[in-house]
């Protein structure tokens, strides 16, 4: 896929984390996902701005950063907490005596940022991530290519753009712009617990109609298919559209892609749309999601066990580290087509990287770029997939047993069944929509309105954005 711009505290924690990767499985993390949140760390104005004097190139320091460097690093702490930024940071101290990283956690990234790009002062390095995030066509004149930092060496010598896996820089490359690294490879699907199928004879469903017939299995139980929590609502678009788009192949995604008129009226979103109305109605969402707290609402799929099926990425597991009940095996499976022959296969899998890592042009670009390289570094990376449980884009970075994680486990055989057959869609948050649709799905899935209010409503959100002409579009072909 092709994208494109038209003009229309400082404890050890890296000895810490070094000793984990061990046993990184038992790790508590206690992490919290942004979108719940009111907000990050106190943050600090940059004192490394743009026109701070660079220093001499080397192979240690191929960006030129100057010496006695501060930088200000801004982290959506979400599912993966910040605790990974902090590592590398002290990989990055002991490369360069005399700097250091001052890691702010933020939970509302366009809220507490875009006053900063305004003025000229954003921080050195931003992962801009989350429900809050800033849409990238606001930003993408503001920000640094990135293609230096994968054509530079990580720390063991090896350019880094020859450690990644394949396809991973496409969701961020504007034209010949790199302008983010997604650090972390998403495997987007339906989780469930391997453990509590296996007690009861259920096997995941593999289309809609199955699904449905599996809610009516729980019902009977009382218990529950699906549940939700306020922040996260539109996870369930994201279950729609990936089925929709495993159903009815490319021209589903690039109709969503390029803002088309009716686009969320094609027949294999319509026909999505209908079978979650259909459980809606059943009753096999669990009530008051609307009004209940994410991850409380996420714990009472992985803890209480209350519903059975959740819809997420891979940061799922670790995200519930401390809330899921002991011996749940998570495990996933791809999202549900409509019929046993979708176009694009039953395997076929959304996945993509994650975590978008920015650079600002008004920052200290040389510092954002060398903690950008050591966190691509083989040491940073295995750091991530042993306490996170989940894979960066830097390839054999994880073992066969998933550190003991049977979700990690799970993800690697759900990209190697996808095989060819795996897409991603980024049109949400190239432009921002999710704040405006989360209060939309949260309505629909409390059932207070129709398949055609999503639709309308919705439409009517793409149908504003892409008839504006001050904002920038993105072709997507």
């Amino acid at each position: 896929m092709n994208t494109k711009l038209t003009t229309t505290t400082t404890t050890d924690r890296r000895t810490v984390l070094r000793g984990g990767l061990i046993t990184a499985a038992s790790l508590p993390l206690g992490v919290t996902l942004a979108s719940c949140a009111t907000g990050g760390g106190d943050e600090e104005e940059t004192t490394d701005g743009g026109e701070e004097p660079g220093g001499e190139t080397s192979a240690d320091n191929p960006f030129g950063m100057a010496a006695d460097t501060t930088v200000d690093a801004v982290i959506f702490d979400g599912g993966y907490g910040v605790d990974y930024v902090e590592f590398a940071a002290e990989i990055f101290a002991e490369n360069h005596e005399g700097s250091s990283v001052e890691v702010s956690p933020s939970t509302q990234i366009a809220t507490e940022l875009q006053p900063r790009f305004v003025g000229g002062n954003p921080p050195d390095l931003v992962d801009n991530s989350g429900a809050g995030s800033i849409g990238f066509n606001a930003i993408l004149d503001q920000l640094e290519d990135l293609n230096a930092v994968i054509d530079a060496p990580n720390l063991e010598g090896t350019t880094i753009r020859d450690t990644l896996y394949d396809g991973v820089l496409a969701p961020s490359t504007y034209g010949d712009k790199l302008a983010a690294i997604n650090y972390v490879l998403t495997v987007y699907g339906v989780w469930y617990s391997a453990s509590l199928f296996e007690e009861n004879g259920w096997t995941p469903p593999t289309t809609w109609d199955e699904a449905l017939e599996l809610g009516a299995a729980a019902q009977e139980q009382d218990l529950y298919l699906f549940g939700w929590g306020t922040e996260a609502s539109t996870y369930y678009q994201t279950l729609a559209i990936e089925s929709a788009i495993k159903e009815g192949g490319d021209e589903v995604r690039l109709a969503l892609e390029n803002l088309e008129p009716d686009c969320w009226s094609q027949e294999a979103v319509q026909g999505v749309f209908s079978a979650m109305k259909e459980a809606v109605d059943a009753g096999y969402f669990k009530p008051g999601g609307s009004g209940t707290q994410f991850t409380a609402a996420q714990a009472q799929w992985s803890n209480t066990q209350e519903f059975l099926l959740y819809p997420s990425g891979s940061w799922i597991e670790n995200e519930m580290r401390d809330q899921t009940t002991e011996g749940f095996e998570m495990m996933g499976i791809s999202s549900m087509s409509l019929t046993s022959d979708p176009a694009l296969g039953p395997d076929a899998l959304h996945s993509t990287a994650g975590e978008p890592f920015i650079v600002p042009s008004d920052g200290n670009t040389a510092a954002g770029m060398e903690l950008l390289r050591t966190m691509l570094s083989k040491e940073s990376a295995e750091n991530f997939a042993a306490t996170k449980l989940a894979p960066t884009i830097v390839r054999d970075t994880v073992p066969e047993d998933g550190f003991g994680s049977t979700a990690l486990v799970s993800q690697t055989d759900l990209l190697s069944a996808a095989g060819e057959n795996i897409f991603t869609f980024n049109f949400v948050n190239t432009y921002g929509m999710n704040p405006e649709q989360l209060p939309i799905w949260n309505s629909f899935l409390d059932g207070s309105k129709s398949v055609e209010d999503l639709t309308s409503e919705l439409q009517a959100i793409t149908d504003r954005i892409r008839e504006d002409d001050t904002i920038d579009k993105v072709e997507v072909s």
